[in-house]
């Protein structure tokens, strides 16, 4: 089977903003020959629904479908253009995602993907494949390698396989092949991680060796979310019951429950190094974090007291802030009250209250009796947006700065105060479907 080199992070402890190259050539400096850090791996607790196809293109004799029984593939790949569309409408949205260090958000259309880079905004380039649309676009922090899976009325590939597009080359250069649609994918440098209805999938990125997998309550948004620190491998996704929270962690073997919510998880978000997670459930009026290490509840969040569709949750770098977006317009930071202790082995704990002499805190003599919304901890700033359309949200790389991407087209990029808090004051504001970006 053919092998798969990842380039490796020029400097992993830097959030550099650098622009991603020109398409003519590498997305990185030259890809160096690397062998990711060794791991345990579990042993795969049943067969997958399918083996993996040989990483090669599709259409090459190892590409072929060994179960007919599959939907089939291309013999050969779509054309692909790198010039603008030349339509007199933008294409239709299918997907929207950040990399891994929000850096950057890809975009899934029914033509094809672009990539663009938040600060400062710009397209980076677009790829077009004639008539194929793009319904996953997972990128690998700046680097040439991408994982597509194909939707919209006419797929590029088909829903149900994970390509590895290499766009040094232009090309796709390894398959993933389930009998069931692709919800979602994740990447590290050394990872796949492949989200089903009811099952996620673990494989290596260097020899795509299946190395676990997971079965999960129904998992339509396909939820999963990854570590991205070297040499910690954590993964979260649901449990196997309504409302449970899965967490792996891989370099110790070890496997903790979290029953997080009452009802179904609508969202989660892994803090980079995977010490915390933050969960939303259906009701989408809280948002609950915990610390991954032994499941404790060390803080509770309300985005509201009526019911919403969470649609994405995210952490600062310094863990001390967390962002949430929702279907009522309003993206919200909330202030996080963790102690994550002097280094990133200690177990994160809930920030001690501040203590005064002889004061008692606001409403204390009615404890209890109070619905528990009045004394639920609301958001410090807020930014209102369009009711009804789906953003997703992440933290700048300057300072207090949320940076906000939406399905409609929309980008923002605005600033909060944290000591005053309040509305956000807008700092750029763009439609990146236009035809001009």
């Amino acid at each position: 089977m053919a092998t798969l080199s990842i380039p490796p992070d020029p400097n992993p402890n830097s959030d550099s903003n650098l622009p991603i190259e020109t398409p003519t050539s590498p997305l990185l400096e030259e890809a160096i020959e690397t062998e990711p850090e060794p791991e345990p791996e579990p042993e795969p607790e049943s067969r997958p629904d399918q083996e993996p196809t040989s990483p090669s293109p599709p259409g090459s004799p190892s590409g072929e479908n060994p179960n007919p029984s599959s939907q089939p593939i291309q013999t050969s790949l779509p054309s692909v253009s790198n010039l603008t569309t030349t339509s007199s409408q933008p294409p239709a949205l299918l997907h929207l995602s950040y990399n891994q260090d929000y850096g950057c958000f890809a975009v899934g259309t029914a033509s094809g993907f672009r990539i663009y880079n938040c600060d400062p905004f710009r397209e980076i380039f677009r790829r077009d494949f004639e008539g194929g649309g793009v319904a996953v676009v997972e990128m690998l922090f700046r680097c040439n390698i991408l994982a597509l899976v194909g939707g919209g009325p006419t797929a590029a590939f088909p829903p149900n396989k994970v390509m590895i597009w290499d766009d040094h080359q232009s090309r796709c250069i390894g398959e993933l092949s389930f009998r069931t649609e692709v919800r979602s994918v994740r990447l590290r440098r050394d990872r796949v991680i492949v989200a089903l209805d009811h099952k996620v999938f673990v494989y290596n990125f260097v020899d795509f060796k299946l190395v676990h997998q997971i079965e999960t309550a129904p998992n339509p948004r396909g939820l999963c979310a990854v570590s991205q620190q070297q040499g910690q491998l954590i993964l979260v996704c649901p449990g196997g019951q309504k409302g449970q929270v899965r967490i792996e962690h891989y370099g110790a073997r070890r496997t903790k429950f979290i029953m997080a919510h009452d009802s179904r998880i609508a969202c989660l978000a892994l803090s980079q190094d995977g010490r915390l997670v933050a969960t939303a459930s259906t009701k989408g009026t809280l948002v609950r974090i915990f610390s991954t290490f032994d499941g404790t509840l060390l803080q509770e969040v309300r985005r509201g007291a009526d019911r919403a569709e969470i649609y994405s949750v995210a952490f600062s770098r310094n863990l001390q802030w967390l962002a949430v977006s929702s279907d009522k317009g309003t993206v919200h930071v909330f202030s996080l009250k963790i102690n994550m202790g002097t280094t990133p082995n200690d177990r994160p704990r809930p920030a001690p209250e501040p203590s005064a002499p002889n004061a008692a805190p606001p409403l204390s003599f009615i404890k209890g009796v109070l619905p528990k919304y009045f004394h639920s901890e609301w958001s410090v700033a807020q930014f209102r947006l369009r009711e009804g359309s789906q953003y997703i949200v992440a933290f700048g790389d300057q300072k207090n700065t949320i940076v906000i991407v939406g399905m409609d087209g929309s980008f923002y990029r605005c600033q909060f105060d944290p000591t005053t808090g309040g509305e956000m004051t807008q700092l750029e504001c763009h439609n990146f479907l236009k035809l001009d970006v």
